[in-house]
């Protein structure tokens, strides 16, 4: 039973990888040709990053069980590490006035955030397992730092939507694990304005926020995204106008071949494929809620509830800013988007959700 779940499990992965070449072929042809003279440019770096993932997703899900219990706990120092990395000048990469990359090997960007978004899970479940009586009083202290330090690091790049679904993911994982509910109403409590401090006191997102409210107020400025977007998607209607045949990736939709690439998709392969992808996406949470449930070992369990609503939020909040129903923010769609960080990220965590599948209980 449990090999042939995760067979289904990992079939639908690898449908998904291989539409996600096709949707980045389709959506990144014409950009790709203008700025480098070579339609293909991002269609086979993508190729590359999903031979890098699929090596990634197969390793992990082969390995020892206990090597991932043992020693995934220390990819949340690096990772953290990594993203203070990016505050430092002469180190971090400025891209759009956020500096969230490091220089990596071979041209290729590291986005720290990506892998942090992994080793959140593993810092988790560790918290929740480990014998934290050695800490004595300050166990709440060093909790609170290392799960603020990261956060506060998202602040300073600025990168409101990882900090945002890394606050919503810490949230859910202690909720469901039964952190004590005076703690969990005065994280609430606390956060309510902080979030309104931040999103009020910053220009830029509080226009975003007006543009989400009302696009058509700002048709040409901020609200052209989600305008452009809304258009694009509805344009598909049922069964799309066909692959490569869409419009809006003509330079009327920007970021159409990371951010909105599901706005291609909904053009091209209309509500029909959008349905389709929503199910695809809807099976793997499913799964990784079950095998969170199913396995008896209390580190595994806490690790897979963090890896699987992680991805459920990464795919939640991009097609909420794709449909207008989300605030616009820069989160890619897993499987789907151009990325390497990305890809391999979403890669290596279900290998990952895999491995621990092979521990559950029948």
């Amino acid at each position: 039973m449990q090999h042939g779940e995760s067979k289904n499990i990992a079939l639908v992965l690898f449908a998904l990888l291989g539409f996600g070449l096709v949707q980045v072929y389709s959506s990144s042809y014409i950009l790709s040709y203008e700025k480098f003279g070579d339609g293909f440019y991002y269609f086979y770096r993508q190729i590359a990053f999903v031979v890098v993932g699929l090596i990634a997703l197969f390793g992990l899900w082969k390995m020892p069980t206990q090597w991932i219990e043992k020693w995934g706990v220390y990819l949340a120092p690096l990772a953290i590490i990594a993203l203070f990395l990016t505050l430092v000048p002469g180190i971090g990469i400025k891209v759009g006035g956020a500096k969230r990359w490091l220089p990596g090997m071979f041209g290729v960007r590291i986005e720290p955030c990506e892998i942090y978004k992994i080793a959140l899970p593993f810092l988790l479940a560790a918290f929740f397992t480990y014998d934290q009586e050695k800490l004595g009083r300050w166990k709440w202290v060093v909790r609170a730092t290392a799960l603020g330090a990261p956060l506060l690091v998202f602040i300073l790049q600025p990168d409101f939507g990882s900090f945002t679904m890394c606050l919503l993911v810490i949230t859910t994982v202690i909720f469901v694990f039964g952190f004590p509910w005076k703690y969990l109403a005065a994280v609430v409590l606390l956060t309510l304005p902080i979030f309104y401090f931040l999103v009020i006191s910053v220009p830029y997102r509080r226009a975003r926020i007006a543009a989400f409210m009302d696009p058509w107020q700002d048709p040409m400025g901020k609200g052209f995204q989600v305008i452009q977007s809304m258009l694009t998607f509805h344009s598909g209607g049922v069964a799309g106008a066909g692959l490569g045949d869409g419009q809006g990736k003509l330079f009327f939709l920007p970021e159409a071949h990371t951010d909105f690439t599901l706005a291609v998709l909904g053009e091209e392969t209309g509500f029909i494929g959008f349905f389709i992808l929503m199910c695809a996406y809807g099976y793997l949470v499913v799964r990784g809620l079950q095998i969170s449930n199913r396995v008896e070992n209390l580190f595994l369990r806490v690790l897979a509830l963090g890896l699987t609503v992680c991805f459920a939020y990464s795919v939640f909040i991009n097609v909420g800013v794709v449909l207008g129903l989300l605030p616009t923010k820069g989160l890619t769609l897993p499987f789907l988007s151009y990325g390497g960080a990305s890809l391999v990220m979403s890669c290596v965590l279900f290998g990952i959700l895999l491995n621990i599948h092979k521990q559950c209980r029948n």
